[in-house]
């Protein structure tokens, strides 16, 4: 550890101001290009990592054990156009979250250089335990910051940070502690803790801007692994193979053919699924003391394996997990469900004349779109049609009367209580593009039970989707499964996730439009979509943004504000600003 009298305050303080300083000034640069070559193109961005992507980082470069033992200090993360990581190219950090991001590089760079894990991550042993030892520190800094920053460090940069190790050395009379310092002033510039997108010229189109080589890598690993660029595919940015067509197709296919596949698509529905409302998600234990945190866990468990094991391990057509019966069960599920299973996870197919028939029908959309006591066919309604059809409810007016409601609490059914909205003009017009569908899954409770009636009285769950009428949840399944905005939702999706923020409807149309078309000629096969879109011109080039405060969406999505693009910090500005937290000013200090 660093000794407590050792404050190299100026440094960790100046790089720790300066990370805050690039989140509050932005820090993507505007780009010119030719409008009139009409290429498709997405624009520059930065994002913050999230959570699971810092997780990832820290153990792809110096193990799981070193990961587990940091929580990840990331701020929470707005969703925006349905997804939390697009969220992170608008999301802020204030001063605390700043100390909170130091404070855990300090404690990482401490576990790697301890006597536990030195000798395995540190590739050289200094010739002086508590001497400066430069050719050592170079060569893991080298290393390690080029795994980190996503890029190889330049000269200038790499030889301050051997100074910053040597100093230290002194300073605490540890090689290991000197060499703790410089690894914490790595793991909190903006260069890390930012994935920034970079642009150059293609030479091969004149008035073109892409992504620079290292900048695709970030692009293509955080999209399909969920992780940084290995070193495989750092080393292919560097000798320029991902803007050749033959090296980005190997490069391509071997990131979908790696087990890591499964991790980053994993993170993917995740957050399409709004999985994150079950870090704070309970039931009323008197209602519901068969669901358990267990219980909501596995929840959500289950249906990712049920994605996983369906649209990779299967290859099947996206439609039909609406209408599946595979899935997998767990001891605490089973409760739920009703059925009997060993320990661990298993496979299970629900019975064909069952209830239960795709991912509308499993625990973890059930319970997740309920209240803590009772159902919700609007929010079970909602959800259907923002997650999977990315259509927007509007919230309710801030004026609405519930009083014909409130009467009506004494209805045995949700339909009959329900029936109040539809005398509200004011409540009318969302709950009828809502309630239909949710009353189709009235035969779930809270907790997603199967039951037969509600409070003695039968259940009528017969609805309508968009033209579409049924009378059974099966029904409400296959009218999902085939609705035409289904595949255009989750291109939309893909696209936003792969990209680092929302589509636009007026630039990014056509390319949604391109992707949908081969998505449904592929038969929706997930794998088959992945690769038409980190291929396609637009995952790679790039384009300027509009002017702050214009807003657009794309097809499906909800109005979103892109924000244009202020003038770039450079490295040396970031390294070499001798201001000291005490400088910035007040309203930038929130």
């Amino acid at each position: 550890m660093i000794h407590t009298e050792y404050k190299p305050s100026r440094i960790l303080r100046r790089l720790a101001v300066l990370c805050l300083a690039l989140l509050l000034l932005g820090c993507d640069q505007p780009i010119q290009q030719d409008e009139s070559t009409g290429q498709s193109a997405t624009p520059l961005r930065a994002r913050l990592l999230t959570a699971a992507q810092y997780s990832n980082m820290i153990a792809q470069v110096f193990g799981s054990d070193v990961s587990a033992s940091i929580l990840p200090p990331i701020p929470p993360m707005d969703r925006t156009d349905g997804m939390l990581a697009s969220g992170a190219a608008f999301v802020g950090v204030t001063s605390d979250q700043v100390s909170q991001i130091q404070q855990s590089a300090a404690s990482i760079a401490a576990r790697v250089v301890d006597e536990d894990h030195r000798d395995f991550l540190i590739p050289c042993s200094p010739e002086q335990l508590d001497q400066p030892d430069a050719a050592c520190a170079e060569r893991f800094l080298a290393a390690t910051g080029r795994l980190l920053h996503r890029r190889s460090l330049s000269p200038d940069y790499l030889a301050e940070l051997v100074d910053v190790s040597a100093y230290a050395t002194e300073q605490t009379e540890s090689f290991h502690d000197g060499l703790a310092l410089a690894l914490e002033a790595i793991l909190i510039s903006p260069e890390v803790m930012f994935i920034t997108d970079h642009a150059e010229a293609d030479p091969n189109r004149p008035g073109v801007q892409r992504l620079d080589g290292y900048s695709l890598a970030s692009r293509l690993s955080f999209f399909l692994w969920n992780s940084p660029p290995d070193d495989a595919l750092l080393s292919a940015a560097e000798a320029g193979e991902l803007h050749t067509e033959a090296g980005l197709v190997a490069a391509v296919e071997r990131m979908l053919d790696s087990p890591r596949l499964e991790t980053g698509m994993r993170a993917f529905f995740d957050d399409m699924l709004a999985f994150d409302d079950f870090d704070s998600l309970a039931k009323d234990p008197l209602v519901y003391p068969m669901v358990t945190g267990a219980t909501l866990a596995d929840a959500r468990e289950q249906t990712l394996r049920t994605i996983i094991d369906h649209l990779l391990t299967r290859d099947g057509d996206y439609r039909d997990l609406f209408t599946t019966r595979r899935s997998f069960m767990s001891m605490p599920l089973a409760v739920v469900y009703g059925t009997a299973t060993g320990e661990g996870w298993a496979p299970y197919e629900f019975p064909a004349d069952g209830p239960r028939v795709g991912l509308l029908t499993h625990v973890s959309f059930l319970a997740a779109n309920s209240h803590s006591v009772r159902s919700s066919p609007t929010l079970r309604g909602k959800a259907l049609r923002e997650r999977f059809l990315c259509q927007v409810v509007p919230a309710p007016p801030p004026n609405v009367d519930f009083s014909a409601l409130e009467e009506a609490e004494h209805a045995a059914t949700a339909r009959e209580r329900l029936a109040a909205h539809n005398s509200n003009p004011s409540c009318a017009g969302c709950h009828l593009v809502t309630d239909p569908m949710g009353l189709s899954l009235e035969n779930f409770d809270g907790a997603g039970r199967f039951r037969q009636t509600e409070d003695g009285a039968p259940l009528d769950i017969s609805g309508e989707l968009d033209g579409v009428f049924y009378d059974s949840i099966a029904g409400l399944a296959e009218a999902l499964r085939d609705h035409p905005k289904l595949p255009a939702c989750l291109v939309n999706r893909l696209f936003a996730y792969g990209t680092g923020g929302p589509a636009s409807l007026r630039q990014d149309a056509a390319t949604l439009r391109s992707l949908e078309t081969r998505f449904v000629s592929s038969d929706h096969r997930l794998e088959a979509l992945l690769r038409e879109l980190v291929l396609s011109d637009a995952f790679s080039t790039v384009r300027s943004e509009p002017s702050p405060g214009t807003m657009d969406a794309a097809p499906g999505g909800e109005a979103n504000a892109n924000i244009g693009a202020p003038a770039r910090i450079s490295r040396e500005q970031l390294r070499l600003n001798p201001i000291a937290a005490d400088d910035i000013p007040a309203e930038n200090n929130r």
